[in-house]
């Protein structure tokens, strides 16, 4: 297929490109930069400088590219530093995720292109109730965090459009493996710590296993969701420690959720402290998708250990 990937620059879109060519695809990749046009180049697809925010501006390029298939990754994450307002931090991947994603669906469907797959998110998506670890027939939070409102807002309108056109929505784990990971630094400063308990559970994601999982996507119709995490979900309180292990870090320090409200904001202790974890077993059974990284304890070995190092024992962790 002629496959059109939106953000395909972007984390896991660099991972995806090469996957789509060594899969038989022909890709055709949007970016914002010389730049990037030039590692699009180098990965091997054909690269389209687009702004996803103009909607007459994405009509033509779908149009001229004659895709088969789209696949919607487009954000705004690069160097983004986190603070106490997840909404102000995402304000523009949220608009890509709502009139990005309606300009996409409008060209694709005046283009006749039948397959989408979009970038959606798992974790902190569902409702902070019953058990660990959740499936995609789950209710997502409805009551979200304070400052988040606007980010869950779009990653169910993004959800909500692409499963009406007949399309399939990934709902990504927690993205790991890049060089520049936002993540690492803080942890090897010691400014990432477990909040109480640390008992918030989070699904991680090594991004050569989802781009394998939108590759495979791209071969099933929709309307679809599935969550692309890997095997083992755990609370902070287990996967913290190990990746400070990993990256040659101290353990990482203990706030209580007094102070941790205090310098994070109550969104900040919500999440780690009550979010729940995602299943896999639909996009593995239907999907028919195999990890290379089946857990996070083997994915941040090989993703940041520098020599490769053992992952320490650590308590069991909530599973799937």
């Amino acid at each position: 297929m002629r496959v059109f990937v939106a953000g395909a620059s972007g984390a896991l879109g660099r991972r995806l490109v090469p996957q789509l060519i060594d899969a038989g695809h022909e890709v055709i990749g949007t970016h914002n930069s010389p730049a990037r046009a030039q590692l699009l180049q180098t990965l091997g697809a054909e690269p389209v400088r687009l702004d996803l925010l103009d909607a007459r501006a994405v009509r033509t390029a779908v149009l001229d590219s004659r895709p088969d298939a789209i696949v919607h990754q487009a954000t705004a994450l690069a160097d983004i530093t986190f603070g106490r307002s997840l909404d102000k931090t995402f304000a523009t991947t949220n608009r890509l995720r709502t009139e990005g994603t309606d300009a996409l669906l409008a060209a694709a469907a005046e283009a006749g292109v039948r397959r989408f797959v979009a970038q959606s998110f798992a974790p902190y998506l569902y409702a902070r109730q019953g058990g660990p670890i959740k499936t995609e027939a789950d209710p997502v939070d409805e009551t979200p965090p304070p400052n988040t409102g606007r980010t869950y807002a779009a990653i169910t309108y993004l959800e909500k459009a692409t499963t009406a056109a007949g399309g399939i929505a990934l709902r990504y784990g927690g993205f790991y493996g890049a060089a520049n990971d936002a993540l690492i630094e803080p942890v090897r400063k010691r400014r990432f710590p477990i909040v109480g308990d640390g008992g918030g559970i989070f699904p991680w994601l090594h991004l050569d296993d989802g781009a394998a999982a939108t590759v495979l996507a791209l071969e099933h119709s929709g309307p679809a969701i599935y969550n692309i995490v890997d095997d083992e979900p755990a609370p902070a309180a287990v996967w913290l420690p190990v990746l400070a292990y990993v990256v040659g870090a101290k353990p990482p320090r203990h706030f209580p959720v007094w102070l941790a409200r205090l310098i994070a904001g109550a969104d900040g202790v919500t999440m780690m402290s009550e979010a729940r974890g995602a299943s896999n077993a639909k996009a593995k059974r239907e999907l028919r998708w195999t990890l290379r990284y089946p857990s996070w304890r083997q994915g941040f070995v090989a993703a940041y250990a520098k020599p490769p190092s053992t992952v320490p024992p650590s308590r069991t962790p909530v599973r799937t």
